[in-house]
Formats: C-alpha cells, sequence, structure tokens
C-alpha cells in the first residue's frame, strides 16, 4: 500500500497545491484560465497524440471495452437522474431536468484526461494508455452530449434540446482532445512518425501536460468554491460523489467480469484500467459546463472537490485491490 501512496500522493498533491494557490490568492483567479487553455490546447493534446501515436490501433478499436465503458456510463447517468429526480420531486430547490443532468454527468464522468491518463501510465505502464484514452473519447462523445441534451428537457432553455444538441456537437468540435486521440490513432495505424525536430517539441509539451493538469485542477475546485453564492446542504452531493467513487467502480468491474464470462474478448488488464478509470474522481470541466448552462455550479463543484479528496483513498485502495 505504501508502494501504491508513493506513486499516488504527489499527483493529488499537485492538485493540493493549485488549491491552495487560488485560496490564497498566490494566483490570481484571472490566470486560471490561461492555465486552462495551455492545458487543454497544447499540452494534452499534444499527450494523448504521443500515447495514440504509441498504442496499437486494435487496442483503440476495441469493441469489448467500448461496449463495457459505454453501456456503464448510460446506466451511471440514468441511475443517478431517477435518484435526484425523486428526492427532488415535490422540492422547491434544485429540482429539474438540468441539475439532474449535470448531477449525472459529475457522477458518470472521470477526470480522465487532466488525471487518469499519467496516473494510470505511471502505475500500471505506458499499456495502460490506450483504455484510458478510448473512455475519454466515449465521454466526450456520448455521456457528455447524452446529459446536456437531458439538461434541456425541463424547459430552462426557450430553444430546448435541440439547441443543446448542436451546443454540444459543437463543444465536442471544437475541442482539441478528441481530434488529437484521432490523429494519434491514425498515426498509429498508418506506422507514421513526425519528423525529429517536431516531435521533440511535442514530447516537451506533453510532458508538461500532467502537472500544470493537476495543478489546474486545484485552482478550478478553488475558484469554483469561492464564487459559489449559496451553501449547499451535505444530503445533495455527498450521494453524487459516493456514486462516483463506489458505485461507478463496482458496476464496471462487474459488467466486465459478465462480459468476459460470456465470452466477449476483454482482457483482464483492460478491465482493472476500465475500473481504476471509474474509480477516479469526477472530471473539473463539469463545473464550467454547469454554469453555462445555469445549472447549480456550486452544487457540481462540492462533488467534484468531495470525490476529489476522497479518491485520494477510495483510488488507492481499489489500485491495492486490483494490481
Amino acid at each position: 500500500m505504501l508502494n501504491i501512496l508513493a506513486v499516488t500522493f504527489p499527483f493529488f498533491a499537485l492538485v493540493l497545491c493549485g488549491y491552495v494557490a487560488a485560496r490564497r490568492a498566490l494566483l490570481p483567479q484571472a490566470a486560471i484560465p490561461g492555465l486552462n487553455t495551455f492545458v487543454l490546447y497544447f499540452a494534452l493534446p499534444c499527450m494523448l497524440y504521443r500515447f495514440g501515436a504509441s498504442t496499437p490501433i486494435a487496442q483503440l478499436l476495441d469493441g469489448s471495452l467500448i461496449a463495457v465503458y459505454l453501456l456503464c456510463a448510460l446506466l451511471i447517468v440514468a441511475f443517478t437522474v431517477a435518484v435526484t429526480l425523486r428526492r427532488d420531486q415535490g422540492a422547491s430547490e434544485g429540482a429539474g431536468w438540468n441539475n439532474a443532468a449535470f448531477g449525472a454527468l459529475v457522477a458518470a464522468f472521470p477526470n480522465t484526461g487532466f488525471m487518469g491518463v499519467p496516473l494510470l501510465v505511471a502505475l500500471l505502464g505506458a499499456q495502460a494508455a490506450g483504455p484510458a484514452i478510448v473512455t475519454i473519447v466515449i465521454d466526450m462523445l456520448v455521456t457528455s452530449s447524452l446529459c446536456i441534451a437531458l439538461s434541456r428537457l425541463d424547459g430552462a432553455d426557450e430553444h430546448g434540446a435541440a439547441r443543446a444538441g448542436r451546443l454540444a456537437l459543437k463543444s465536442v468540435v471544437a475541442n482539441p482532445l478528441p481530434w488529437s486521440i484521432a490523429l494519434g490513432a491514425l498515426a498509429s495505424g498508418m506506422e507514421f512518425a513526425l519528423p525529429k525536430p517536431i516531435m521533440g517539441t511535442l514530447s516537451l509539451l506533453a510532458d508538461a501536460a500532467s502537472p500544470v493538469a493537476l495543478f489546474t485542477i486545484g485552482a478550478v475546485l478553488a475558484r469554483s468554491q469561492m464564487n459559489s453564492a449559496s451553501r449547499t446542504p451535505v444530503g445533495r452531493y455527498m450521494p453524487i460523489a459516493l456514486i462516483k467513487l463506489i458505485v461507478h467502480p463496482v458496476l464496471v468491474g462487474g459488467l466486465g467480469l459478465g462480459a468476459i464470462a460470456l465470452g466477449l474478448p476483454l482482457d483482464r488488464f483492460t478491465l482493472t484500467v476500465l475500473v481504476l478509470v471509474a474509480a477516479l474522481p469526477s472530471a473539473s470541466n463539469v463545473a464550467l459546463l454547469a454554469e453555462r448552462f445555469g445549472a447549480d455550479s456550486g452544487r457540481i463543484a462540492r462533488i467534484i472537490l468531495l470525490s476529489t479528496v476522497l479518491a485520494f483513498f477510495s483510488f488507492s485502495a481499489a489500485v491495492a485491490w486490483l494490481v
């Protein structure tokens, strides 16, 4: 267990550094969007391209992996929406599809890009990158788009679900991460290698992705907490954090073992990666999406913050159990 904590501790410590820097105003809030831009448009795409290009194309097109992870994501979304709507039925605060949908998104969308890929590679080796980046594509293309569309079902926006669908599609097209993964997969399939000077530049940016991304997660969480105008009762965010950290990985593990028992070609290592991806804390960018679409971003920020704090213990325990 101490060996595992020796690997996971620096990752969570960098998140804490970013959180403290923002809370103490050592990092101005105005600088946080710049850090996000660097990570999202420069460092992280280079890291994902490098992993994609070095991963066999067959691993990136694993149908069993896609089927198991996607089904679990849809089940978590459905379960979380149902629980939230039932709890909020008849309540004046927090009721409706908007908050239910973003609660479901934060329960089903792990922080795989900013935290998961480098952490899993450090724990399991470079072969863990392939399954992890496939889950990023699923969460960006399907999970987030579905939840954004669901968030419009209560008529919070006069243009309804159609406009939300267009916004979700526009967001996916403008996001460089799926494109970098696709280009990496194409390079892998064609056995294409970039010229050495270009690859050297790409590698420098890729190496910066992990520390800056983790620091940025902490800063974003601190900013969301500081800018939240209302206090959220524990009962409105604690259950969602527990769904993310406990129900999600247990569901992935159970369905994965079921798929293997049925004869699907899902190997045990890939399933281990999928379970650990599901055991990651919630993606930090969901708070930004919730704010953009008028959901309770303070509640979402608390779910992300709590899941990140608890994941230091729960994720490390999952690694000790599985690896």
